[in-house]
């Protein structure tokens, strides 16, 4: 995302090897603009579902939220500037815009990545540790800040170095570093590492515990429907964040890769396709802002009700009655019982909604404080479960 001094240098001496053919300019806009639309939408109801809605208002959905504002912030202020300039080869956004457009990217990608990392982080002490504390609100704040102060001092030496210079016929935007090939491909390997490769490693190793204690056991004994549901629910959310991972290495790949090579071979830059090469991993790139939210729509029942508000305005989309009591703030389930909802209250949070078609706890058992309500004309009735004991080990508080 950043153009280094020896571009600069290459670009000077040649004609504009920028120019295309109207056709591939055309489907090149189109991927972008894709990106960009699908992006800054997905993850502004991202964003609206955990902030409107009490009950997503978790600490791990807080990671999430920084997540989503650091992709569509960069979907927002980078991904068309990024593909016009490497499109035409000339910046026409000042120099002001050519040093944070060098610099936030990888503040943003940095904040990204150790949002996903503090998430696995959380995941393994809540369940390989789940007697040890867990974040409160007010840590999670100070350790969501802490990742951007990091980000930004890892990305300012892109900002203090970029320039932009006038050439014949056009204007460049490019980072002058002092050394212009040592300290390139030495900061470019700086950022690989702690950028990609440590959170990836670091993920990898919990999310390999996490899963061989997930699905490498069963519960001893004869648990109930309810302990079986939440060790179900967890599984569900592992396997989700792993997704997410997973989805992110694959696109950042390709782009470190070319980086890397380019700054060690500078003739790589002069071959014919290098820009197709350069349009297509900086595409794929950017794409990972807009993959997480169509995630949590296919995988977390929470967020997929969250989707269908927001898109309820769509003829072909049904907001059931389920889907409005999936988002309200008091953790209560509904279950079919004849021909009214039965609602149980869980005591301890769960990450999915329960099975309840073999969820009979709590059922049978109600107290005299139980009361009733109703959601769009049908009567509900409220009670708790006979006992806590039920819950699994540790609260699993994510999503719920």
């Amino acid at each position: 995302m950043s153009t280094t001094r020896n571009d600069f240098n290459i670009s000077r001496n040649l004609t504009n090897q920028f120019v295309q053919p109207p056709w591939r300019v055309a489907l090149w806009a189109l991927a972008y603009s894709a990106v960009m639309v699908v992006a800054v939408f997905g993850n502004l109801i991202v964003i609206w579902i955990i902030i409107a809605h009490k009950r997503m208002r978790t600490v791990t959905n807080y990671f999430l939220l920084n997540l989503a504002i650091s992709d569509v912030s960069m979907a927002a202020l980078n991904t068309l500037v990024n593909f016009v300039y490497s499109i035409h080869g000339e910046w026409y956004f000042g120099d002001a815009y050519c040093k944070f457009h060098n610099f936030f990217p990888v503040a943003a990608v940095f904040a990204s990545i150790y949002s996903m990392t503090a998430i696995a982080v959380d995941r393994y002490i809540a369940i390989i540790h789940p007697l040890k504390p867990r974040l409160s609100a007010k840590v999670t704040r100070g350790v969501i800040t802490c990742v951007w102060v990091l980000a930004v001092g890892l990305a300012f030496p892109l900002c203090f170095f970029s320039r932009t210079r006038q050439i014949p016929q056009r204007t460049l935007c490019y980072v002058d570093w002092p050394r212009s090939t040592d300290h390139s491909v030495m900061y470019h390997i700086i950022v690989a590492v702690l950028v990609y490769l440590l959170p990836l490693v670091v993920m990898g190793i919990t999310y390999t515990i996490v899963g061989l204690s997930l699905w490498g056991s069963q519960i001893p004994g004869n648990s109930s429907q309810n302990n079986q549901n939440q060790l179900r629910a967890k599984r569900k959310v592992v396997k989700m964040m792993m997704v997410v991972v997973v989805t992110f290495a694959l696109c950042w790949f390709p782009y470190h890769v070319y980086f890397i090579v380019t700054g060690i071979n500078r003739q790589l830059t002069k071959r014919k396709y290098i820009q197709q090469v350069y349009l297509s991993v900086l595409w794929l790139a950017m794409s990972s802002t807009m993959y997480n939210p169509i995630i949590y729509c296919c995988l977390n029942s929470r967020f997929r009700a969250g989707f269908k508000r927001a898109f309820r305005w769509c003829p072909f989309i049904r907001v059931s009655d389920y889907d409005e009591l999936e988002l309200q703030s008091t953790r209560y389930h509904p279950t079919r019982h004849g021909s009214i909802y039965t609602m149980v209250r869980l005591d301890s949070c769960s990450t999915e909604p329960h099975d309840f078609n073999t969820f009979s706890l709590g059922l049978s058992i109600r107290r005299k404080s139980s009361t009733s309500r109703s959601v769009n004309g049908q009567s509900i009735h409220l009670s708790r479960p006979s006992s806590p004991s039920n819950a699994l080990n540790a609260p699993n508080d994510v999503f719920s």
